[in-house]
């Protein structure tokens, strides 16, 4: 080869080399908020010298938007999955390698084996934490207003009569048409995962009926309002009420805030780490993975976000209060009683968000 060529190719290589480094020295993660210890990320920018750029969101729905329009930039997102089973579908997310990962043989076989209904192969995704949605509430404010009313029902926030006695402390909804109207159904005696329109219409009614008894929808905010004593009853995910839980006894303002799942049934999810087709470090998006999938990182999610891992590695180090606590991490029989979420046709996806918008409007 031409000694002038050769010394082009030499550069050429050195610049492709520079690249894939300066490729792997950050990366964007997007994830719920209140869903990570902020010493896992510090720790992983002190081992790999990868800076990470965090970003929160509060809704399945609003993660969804930002990837369907492309370009986003982010190169670890964290979906539930029956979002991810469409999101794939689409061709959004980009196939782990997982030759990268060292840790994987660490998840939890059984558990791998339920999350693959929304991933064949789980191809696409790598488990990050799974938990229940249930009733978060105000020990005190329910006994002063509902006296011995079995605290594990959602008769609470579906019967008017019931929930009209808490209307003045305030009931609070997950803004997420899919879950709370899953729930609405199962509820009724329906299919939760029903697309017929007459099934969306009685879930509707249901709400509707209910709606003069609700102050809000949020699907964050109900953590400060459940720990400051501003809200009385939250249907909210298993792990945000227990921090709120944690938070009001660090307080000690006398708030005690209790977690129950459901005796009629919820919805058990699973929230999955994936990579977006157009992630602009792939690379530092495996390092980061496979980071999380370590024993002692997974600990410290369960630990510090109060939900579940499906990580057998993590076990010996999660905290004694959080592995045996049943709202955490549930018996076989209450688990027995808990249904996933499939993902939505498109057609349906369009005629719930309209139902929603009539629910939160009262139309």
């Amino acid at each position: 080869m031409n000694p002038k060529k050769l010394g082009l190719a030499a550069a050429l290589a050195v610049s492709v080399s520079t690249t894939a480094i300066a490729e792997e020295q950050v990366v964007n993660f997007y994830n719920w908020s209140d869903y990570i210890s902020p010493e896992i990320l510090d720790n992983f920018t002190k081992e790999t010298g990868i800076k990470v750029n965090y970003d929160v969101y509060d809704s399945n729905e609003g993660l969804e938007a930002k990837l369907m329009a492309g370009g986003s930039g982010y190169d670890v997102v964290v979906p539930t999955g029956s979002f991810l089973e469409r999101q794939v579908q689409a061709g959004i997310y980009a196939e782990i390698d997982r030759a990268q990962l060292n840790n994987y043989g660490n998840l939890d076989s059984v558990m791998l084996e339920k999350i693959a209904r929304h991933d064949a192969g789980n191809k696409h995704n790598v488990p990050y934490a799974w938990g229940t949605i249930g009733l978060g509430y105000n020990v005190d404010m329910l006994k002063e207003r509902l006296g011995d009313i079995p605290v594990n029902s959602l008769d609470i926030i579906f019967k008017p009569e019931v929930a009209a006695k808490l209307k003045d402390c305030g009931i609070t909804l997950l803004d997420s048409p899919a879950e709370v109207v899953s729930i609405a159904l199962n509820y009724l005696g329906l299919d939760p995962n029903s697309e017929k329109k007459s099934d969306l219409k009685r879930a509707s009614e249901l709400l509707k009926s209910v709606r003069d008894s609700y102050r809000k929808f949020d699907s964050s905010g109900y953590i400060s309002g459940l720990a400051n004593g501003d809200t009385c009853v939250a249907l909210g995910y298993n792990g945000d009420v227990l921090q709120a839980q944690g938070r009001a006894e660090e307080a000690g303002q006398g708030v005690n805030v209790g977690y129950s799942i459901p005796t009629e049934g919820t919805l058990v999810w699973f929230d999955l780490l994936a990579i977006p087709s157009d992630a602009p470090h792939k690379a530092a998006a495996h390092q980061l993975i496979d980071y999380i999938l370590k024993g002692e990182s997974a600990a410290s999610i369960s630990n510090y976000a109060y939900y579940a891992v499906a990580n057998k590695a993590a076990e010996p180090m999660v905290l004694e209060e959080v592995l045996n606590n049943p709202g955490i991490y549930p018996s076989d029989k209450v688990k027995a009683n808990l249904f996933t979420q499939n993902a939505h046709s498109a057609k349906f996806d369009r005629l719930l968000t309209r139902t929603w918008s009539g629910i939160k409007t009262g139309r």
